[in-house]
């Protein structure tokens, strides 16, 4: 893994995280404990602080970058691609794959903010509220079954850490001779 000290600022990263080889951390920059770093994901706290929750999953190719600061809850799961800059987003919450999230921008606890959405610089999306499209607007609640869904994938992202923590290993790589 990539992790670099930037400006006098070092990474801090809890105890049970695992962190892809290709993820790029770099400094002022805290992760929780039992997160997932997935391959490819970059964490960029050189202009402000970024803060990540205990539990939380940041998938394969997510970028984080801050004028200011980040800070994204316990329990959320960052899908695929999605760029979170300058934001703040609630415990629990789902941000799906590609989806943007702008400057000063709110995620509430318990929202979803659907695949391909975008959520514009200063918006700001209520607790337990699903979002989508670009702009994102507002599609209705978070439903008993969508929270309960929503915790069997972070617990998955929780199993899976401590998985890739045990038992990853780097195979030789044919003519590598």
């Amino acid at each position: 893994m990539a992790i670099y000290a930037f400006n006098g600022k070092q990474p801090v990263i809890g105890e049970g995280t695992w962190v892809a080889p290709s993820a790029y951390i770099i400094g002022d920059v805290t992760i929780g404990s039992r997160c997932w770093i997935g391959p490819g994901a970059v964490i960029r706290g050189d202009f402000g602080t970024i803060v990540i929750g205990d539990e939380t999953a940041v998938e394969d190719g997510v970028v984080i970058h801050t004028p200011a600061k980040v800070e994204i809850g316990r329990a959320v799961t960052i899908g695929h691609l999605a760029l979170v800059h300058g934001s703040r987003v609630g415990d629990y919450a789902v941000v799906g794959m590609h989806a943007t999230l702008g400057d000063n921008s709110v995620v509430g606890d318990w929202c979803i903010v659907a695949e391909h959405s975008l959520i514009k610089k200063n918006q700001v999306v209520p607790p337990n509220k699903l979002y989508a499209g670009s702009p994102a607007v507002e599609k209705g609640d978070i439903t008993q079954e969508y929270r309960e869904i929503m915790l069997l994938g972070k617990q998955m992202y929780v199993d899976l850490a401590a998985r890739y923590r045990s038992s990853l290993t780097l195979l030789e790589q044919p003519g590598a001779d």
